[in-house]
């Protein structure tokens, strides 16, 4: 039996492809083991799929000064001792990542140890993680084929991204009974991203009122951002994080109002649902967002509002103008051939395995 090491963590941007990739890794006869973050998000997600988890020391490599820069260094170097030494009890015969700080120790070590490497970006341009790791890497996967230009071209494979299967089974009346919602209305599904939006929460809350009175909302809004004053309000459910429910979710939902993050928008994308992003601002972030639903808005799959401009918009306005266009959206996704990348991947690391 031939054996892999999946890593990533972070954010579950770079948790969920790897869970999506583990029906199929099963299926091809591969024993699996997880290197993530000490105490990390990623732990328990993973141990919910009864995969063997390894935690290590992670420092996050930042872009800008701040104090931590000094010793998150010996904490990378310590994970880097760390994973080398996992790598070499378990001997696997190749290692897969999804990307975020916590991979670049594991993926350097996997090269030391002569294991071959494939590296999966999300985004239009590499994060900083990757960039490091691209260079240990036997091959690198990207999910848009604007990403090709950044990266070596013996290297870099367009494959799409690793889509859950059982998201494109959710079931509508299983969502109904969840949320005790009727008919009378369309749902809007608002996703903030795994670790919330706080820009997006509240300004949903402000609109909250004139929204309700053409759909019912859930709002994923991320753990700590439930707002209690808003429990029981007729028509509005809120979730920290959804796992399991969230198949039937997007089932229910006609129009979703999400963050441009690559992997929920090429989901949103495979399941055909007219969406509204608001992409992280590039004074937050280095502005991956902003390209990725870019891309999106110039393909006509999605229409966008910048971060910036949410307060001289009307939220409710621009979310009734999307479903009011809804079919407009449905249509050029359908003309979409983009597919699930789970099929792609596999093949390559079958090859290099």
């Amino acid at each position: 039996m031939k054996k892999i090491i999946l890593t990533g963590g972070g954010t579950a941007g770079h948790i969920t492809p790897n869970i999506a990739l583990l029906p199929a890794l099963k299926e091809a006869g591969y024993d699996i083991k997880y290197i993530g973050s000490k105490n990390g998000m990623e732990e328990g997600l993973i141990k919910a799929q009864n995969i063997p988890y390894e935690g290590i020391s992670s420092g996050k490599l930042r872009r800008y000064f701040d104090l931590k820069n000094f010793t998150d260094p010996f904490k990378v170097l310590k994970g880097l001792f760390e994973a080398k030494s996992i790598i070499k009890k378990y001997s696997p015969d190749i290692v897969f990542s999804k990307g975020g700080f916590v991979s670049v120790p594991v993926v350097i070590a996997a090269a030391l140890s002569k294991v071959p490497v494939i590296i999966h970006e999300s985004d239009i341009t590499p994060g900083l993680a990757n960039k490091i790791a691209t260079k240990f890497a036997t091959k690198i996967c990207t999910n848009f084929p604007e990403t090709l230009q950044y990266l070596p071209k013996n290297k870099a494979v367009l494959t799409g991204s690793p889509i859950r299967k059982e998201l494109l089974c959710g079931d509508k009346e299983v969502a109904k009974k969840l949320t005790g919602f009727s008919d009378d209305k369309p749902t809007l599904l608002i996703i903030g991203g795994s670790l919330g939006s706080v820009i997006v929460n509240n300004t949903v809350r402000k609109s909250l009122d004139d929204i309700l009175k053409g759909f019912n909302v859930i709002h994923i809004c991320g753990k700590g951002n439930e707002d209690e004053s808003l429990l029981g309000k007729p028509g509005y459910l809120q979730y920290e994080y959804v796992d399991k429910e969230l198949k039937d979710f997007f089932a229910l939902s006609d129009v979703v109002v999400s963050r441009a993050g690559a992997n929920t928008i090429c989901e949103l994308l495979a399941l055909r649902k007219p969406n509204l992003l608001i992409p992280l601002s590039g004074a937050a972030s280095r502005g991956d967002q902003i390209l990725n639903a870019k891309s999106f808005e110039n393909a006509g799959y999605s229409k966008v509002i910048d971060e910036e401009a949410l307060c001289d918009i009307s939220l409710s306005a621009e979310i009734q103008k999307l479903y009011k266009n809804r079919q407009k959206y449905i249509d050029a996704m359908s003309k979409s051939d983009a597919n699930n990348g789970v099929s792609n991947i596999i093949k390559l690391i079958k090859q290099y395995s």
